[in-house]
C-alpha cells in the first residue's frame, strides 16, 4: 500500500480544472449528507405515517370498546349513568389539555404541567387522554410520561373495579 501519484500526462490541465477536481470530494461530501439527511427524513415520515395509521387503531378502539361498555354497564342498571358522564366529561377535559398543551408546545408557549395531565388521566380522563395521544400525537414518545400515564390508567380501572365490586359506585349518582 505505497502511496503512488498518478503519472502526469503531456496535457497539463488548467488551474481551473485543478480546483474544480480539489473541490469534488467535498461537494461529493455534502451530496453524500444530503442524501443521509433525505433518508433519515424519509424513514421519519414512514415511522409516522406508520405510526399514524395501524398502530395507532388499538387504543383507540380500547378507548371506545371502554367508553361504549361504561354506558352499556350504565343502561343496564349495572352502574349509575353518573359515572358513565364523569368519564366522558373528564375525557373531553383531559383531550382539551392535552390540545392546548400541543399549541402551546408549538408555539413555544406555557406548557400544561405532566402532574395536571397525569391527575386529569388518573381521575377517570384517561380515555380522552389515549385518544389525544393517538390522534394529536401528543405526549405519545416519551417513555417516561407514558409509564407514569399506564400506571394512572390500572389505577384506576382498580378504583372503578372496586367500586363495582362493593357497590361503592352507587354513591356516584
Amino acid at each position: 500500500m505505497t502511496n503512488k501519484k498518478p503519472a502526469k500526462t503531456g496535457n497539463s490541465a488548467s488551474p481551473q480544472t485543478n480546483r474544480a477536481q480539489k473541490s469534488r470530494p467535498q461537494n461529493n461530501r455534502a451530496q453524500n449528507s444530503r442524501t443521509l439527511n433525505n433518508r433519515a427524513q424519509s424513514s421519519h415520515t414512514q415511522k409516522s405515517n406508520a405510526a399514524a395509521s395501524g398502530s395507532s387503531l388499538m387504543p383507540l378502539l380500547l378507548v371506545v370498546i371502554f367508553l361504549a361498555g361504561l354506558i352499556g354497564a350504565a343502561q343496564q342498571h349495572m352502574l349509575p349513568y353518573g359515572i358513565a358522564g364523569m368519564y366522558l366529561t373528564l375525557s373531553l377535559l383531559t383531550f382539551i389539555a392535552y390540545a392546548i398543551d400541543k399549541s402551546a408546545a408549538k408555539r413555544g408557549k406555557w406548557r400544561t404541567k405532566e402532574s395536571t395531565l397525569h391527575l386529569l388521566a388518573l381521575m377517570g380522563g384517561w380515555p380522552g387522554a389515549l385518544f389525544a395521544q393517538n390522534v394529536l400525537r401528543h405526549k405519545s414518545v416519551k417513555a417516561s410520561f407514558r409509564n407514569v400515564f399506564w400506571l394512572t390508567v390500572v389505577a384506576n380501572l382498580a378504583v372503578l373495579g372496586y367500586g363495582i365490586k362493593t357497590g361503592a359506585a352507587d354513591m356516584f349518582i
